[in-house]
């Protein structure tokens, strides 16, 4: 996997956990955050999951049939 460096702000209380824990752990920082960000990702999924379910049971969203899909995709 291809790592790209990125810069962002958070807030000092954010950055001392991160630092504390990671001088704890021994561990990167880095390594830290990638973790923490695909635990969090898995955990948004599962609200978005909820979500659009609930958006199905309310009408508001409708399934398309895989068959008309791959049709109008020419699969």
């Amino acid at each position: 996997m291809h790592k790209i460096r990125s810069t962002f702000t958070v807030s000092d209380f954010i950055i001392d956990e991160l630092n504390s824990i990671s001088q704890e752990l021994n561990e990167k920082k880095s390594h830290i955050v990638e973790k923490a960000l695909s635990m969090y990702f898995d955990t948004l999924d599962e609200k978005l999951s909820d979500q659009r379910l609930k958006n199905l049971e309310n009408d508001q969203e409708k399934i398309i049939p895989a068959d008309k899909v791959f049709k109008e995709l020419g699969l």
